[in-house]
């Protein structure tokens, strides 16, 4: 069952109070009787981690990339002096 906190004003207490979400939400204060509100609270886990969608079904490339990998350029050549490369490049 879920927890929900709720608080009074006139008391100035906060109240967690587990409930099914079936039941109608506290309207007064059980130590006081003033009305209360119910409030937003953190939640007691945390989502951490690529998930299920980015490990196993995400494609690798980024959207927008292209998967080829033909190039009009030639790579550097590593060697000095005269090249091979260099005249058929020229």
């Amino acid at each position: 069952m879920p927890v929900y906190e709720y608080e009074c004003p006139a008391c100035e207490k906060v109240i967690e109070v587990q409930q099914r979400m079936s039941d109608d939400p506290l309207s007064q204060c059980p130590d006081c009787g003033g009305p209360v509100k119910k409030i937003m609270s953190m939640s007691s886990f945390k989502l951490k981690g690529g998930g299920w969608y980015a490990d196993g079904y995400a494609s690798t490339q980024p959207a927008g990339k292209s998967t080829s990998t033909s190039s009009t350029a030639a790579p550097p050549c590593k060697s000095s002096g005269s090249c091979p490369c260099a005249a058929a490049n020229s």
